[in-house]
């Protein structure tokens, strides 16, 4: 057992709502919705007084209104939260340089040797905690465990402000009780077809055998299989290089003029190219998001031979994709643009040889 791993599993608790909670008093101890506003958009994340009503990120802003009236709605501060993003991210980085950030409010950390030379992931888990309140003024929940899988369900299992240790000789026990919705990587479509198959813990789930769950769940059914007996040999990968990185905005009234879309697509793609630049980040991979009055969505999507360089350059793609094949002919009520197929390489500088090619 000396050889296994020491992970910790960080999770922020409500991160986007609780930075303006802490930052604006008359937030506090009150049901807030960030995202959206009170008749249109989606919410992208809910306090814990909110989440009592039954509201949950991407949920419409009108369903979350019916279900609270009382709902106080914030606009996003992504620079804001990218910033504490960065505080936690220094506290990570007194323990270990081995640190994989999943989002901005999670992290795993291999701390198996550490910079402390702390024997107890425990302890440490309890530090990293302490310091993010007293940093931060917000709370963390943290699992820790022996991989990542059973470190990432411990620390969703006593949220929020919690703390849970999961030991190679409790592993099992607590698998086989857990619920099968909790086993991460396990989504509501997959719960609700395990529970037709009478799978509704992980006891119910060791019972099949992994050509059987193959046959139902495909290659996944080899994950399922592995996780609930606590297997897991995926390592801490530090560095890890975001797949994407875009903007979207819902607007208050439906978009149905052409050139008023081009004009807020612009606002979008400013957007998108400073956090790109910010992340040290280029793509060839462009993706436009266009979301009917009527809730039906789309995505246009064209990859390039090269590098994008410019904001110019981006905003030609983009341009080009919301006109062809052919212009929105129904009112739009959100816009997005993606930026994928990343990389940290410098783009080239062929801007005016580029031909594009958006079938």
């Amino acid at each position: 057992m000396n050889d296994l791993r020491k992970i910790i599993h960080v999770d922020m608790d409500a991160f986007y709502a609780s930075v303006e909670q802490r930052d604006c008093p008359r937030y506090r101890n009150r049901p807030v919705a960030v995202g959206g506003s009170r008749h249109r958009g989606v919410v992208a994340a809910a306090s814990y007084e909110a989440r009592k009503f039954g509201i949950h990120s991407a949920m419409p802003s009108a369903i979350a209104l019916r279900k609270c009236p009382s709902l106080i709605f914030v606009k996003p501060r992504f620079d804001i939260y990218r910033e504490v993003s960065h505080q936690i991210r220094v506290i990570f980085k007194r323990y270990t340089d081995l640190v994989e950030p999943l989002s901005l409010d999670e992290a795993y950390l291999d701390v198996t040797e550490n910079k402390l030379r702390q024997p107890s992931a425990t302890l440490i888990a309890r530090e990293i905690r302490a310091s993010i309140k007293t940093e931060t003024g917000l709370t963390a929940s943290a699992g820790v465990s022996f991989n990542k899988f059973l470190a990432k369900v411990a620390s969703d299992f006593d949220k929020p402000d919690g703390l849970t240790v999961i030991t190679p000789e409790k592993a099992e026990i607590f698998l086989a009780g857990l619920p099968i919705h909790k086993f991460y990587g396990v989504g509501k479509v997959t719960a609700r077809r395990m529970a037709a198959m009478g799978i509704r813990t992980g006891a119910d789930l060791k019972k099949w055998s992994k050509p059987e769950l193959v046959e139902k769940f495909g290659k996944t059914g080899s994950w399922y299989y592995k996780v609930v007996r606590g297997r897991d040999d995926r390592p801490v990968k530090p560095g890890r290089i975001r797949k994407s990185l875009g903007a979207e905005h819902t607007f208050d009234t439906d978009l149905v003029d052409l050139d008023f879309m081009l004009l807020q697509l612009k606002k979008i793609i400013r957007t998108v190219w400073k956090r790109a630049g910010k992340a040290r980040l280029s793509g060839k991979t462009v993706t436009l998001k266009i979301k009917y009055f009527n809730f039906v969505q789309t995505t246009r999507s064209t990859t390039l031979p090269i590098m994008i360089s410019s904001e110019a350059q981006l905003t030609e793609v983009v341009y080009g994709l919301l006109q062809k094949p052919a212009s929105p002919d129904q009112p739009v009520r959100l816009l997005g643009v993606t930026l994928s197929n990343l990389s940290t390489e410098q783009p080239d500088s062929q801007e005016g040889q580029l031909e594009l090619r958006l079938e």
